[in-house]
């Protein structure tokens, strides 16, 4: 297996696709208040500013730009996660988990990118912009 490794900038912009573990799932668009709800929850508990967004029914895509003394955007992924979760669970929606006793929601990983320069940047939001339409859930953005 392949060795991933990570590029923790302090202060770095990155671009990140985080998806559901079942890709046929509805989840994020269904219950997408909940969703905002989980990242104003973990952006009050560990700051960082949102550049772009697009949020599809089993996968989104984000550029963070994070404070300048802290590199941990593991860390709010793990938070806006888990109060997504949670603010699930607490509606009353039946999730799915792992045998371990895991919840299932959520593909373990996610895909992170440092954004290196603003070409690099612009293409990125591009693909923000794109993505619906890639997906055939839009005819234009």
């Amino acid at each position: 297996m392949v060795g991933y490794r990570r590029n923790f900038v302090p202060g770095g912009t990155y671009f990140f696709t985080v998806t559901l573990a079942d890709r046929r799932s509805k989840a994020l668009a269904d219950h997408i208040g909940a969703l905002r709800g989980a990242f104003r929850e973990a952006r009050r508990e560990r700051p960082f500013a949102i550049e772009a967004v697009v949020i599809l029914p089993d996968h989104l895509h984000a550029i963070f730009v994070l404070p300048s003394n802290d590199a941990d955007f593991s860390g709010r992924w793990r938070r806006i996660k888990g109060h997504f979760s949670s603010a699930l669970i607490d509606a009353g929606i039946e999730l799915k988990r792992r045998p371990n006793g895991d919840l299932a929601l959520w593909q373990k990983r996610f895909w992170e990118h440092t954004i290196r320069d603003e070409s690099d940047f612009a293409r990125h939001v591009d693909y923000i912009h794109f993505n619906p339409i890639k997906h055939g859930l839009v005819p234009r953005v």
